[in-house]
């Protein structure tokens, strides 16, 4: 869909996981991003070296963290403006979370926000590659109450991999034991969005405690099917928005009650993507206060 116009003194953050970033801007991402209006990007699935990907998106700063293994996973931050501080990684050992976390502190006006581009690994049930989903979506549990400490304007971004309720998978029904939509993994996400310090009964029956954090998207939108941001290229799907809606803004209270506008950059035909997961961009009004 185009770009909708934006109100003055905000700034239009984007979640894209870019499905290799030399293909995307080949295929072109660079003329949807002129058209988008974008001031900070959060990318995921780079799959470039740090000066492949400086090459392929020219004029931007940007930072990033590169998988061990070439060709991989890779995050990375573009902003228009300069990043105060870099951090990478999420777990003691780099190797099950390497290309997959970083973070970045922009300033905009007095305020500062940490931006987190994630890209949350895919699992598998039942096997060591869903033991590694656990173990990433434990670290990224426990820091998440590190970034909203004392009010702070955080949001993290990214390829989560995790549809959380009903509505944001269209075919949940045939998914229920599968990665993505296991009543574990939809837990982690009970928690995340309950409200800070609440008893939080989850989906798969455990009982925890809320950490307080919004789903941007699902409270701008409200309890209606999607919008998703990824779809197979099984049969039609994309034709019949047979999707899923595991590209997230999570943003902190104090973030997210600056919310002024939400939108998908759906293409408007298979042929014309250039990635399988479409942006999801959001309006902050971070320079108004």
């Amino acid at each position: 869909m185009p770009a909708p116009d934006r109100l003055p003194d905000t700034v239009r953050i984007a979640s894209i996981n870019v499905n290799g970033i030399r293909a995307a801007v080949r295929r072109g991402m660079c003329a949807w991003l002129d058209e988008a209006d974008v001031d900070i990007m959060a990318l995921q699935e780079v799959r470039a070296t740090g000066d492949q990907l400086r090459a392929a998106l020219p004029g931007w700063e940007i930072v990033d963290h590169e998988a061990l293994a070439k060709g991989r996973a890779g995050v990375a931050i573009a902003t228009r403006t300069p990043v105060a501080a870099v951090r990478t990684g999420l777990q003691a050992d780099q190797l099950d979370s390497a290309g997959r976390w970083i973070e970045a502190d922009v300033a905009l006006g007095a305020r500062t926000l940490t931006v987190v581009s994630a890209y949350v690994p895919t699992g598998e049930a039942d096997t060591p590659r869903q033991d590694h989903k656990w173990a990433f979506l434990d670290a990224m549990e426990q820091r998440m109450p590190q970034l909203a400490a004392d009010g702070a304007l955080a949001l993290i971004m990214g390829d989560l991999n995790v549809g959380h309720r009903e509505l944001d998978i269209r075919n949940w029904r045939g998914n229920v034991k599968k990665a993505g939509f296991l009543p574990r993994e939809r837990a982690y996400f009970d928690r995340f969005f309950g409200p800070a310090g609440a008893p939080v009964e989850a989906v798969d029956g455990t009982a925890a405690t809320g950490l307080g954090w919004v789903d941007v998207g699902r409270r701008f939108h409200g309890e209606i099917d999607g919008p998703y941001s990824w779809w197979s290229s099984r049969g039609k799907a994309f034709d019949n928005d047979t999707g899923w809606r595991i590209d997230y803004h999570v943003a902190t209270p104090a973030l997210a009650d600056r919310v002024r506008g939400y939108w998908i950059g759906r293409a408007p035909s298979w042929d014309t993507r250039w990635s399988d997961h479409a942006p999801v961009v959001v309006d902050y009004a971070v320079t108004a206060h």
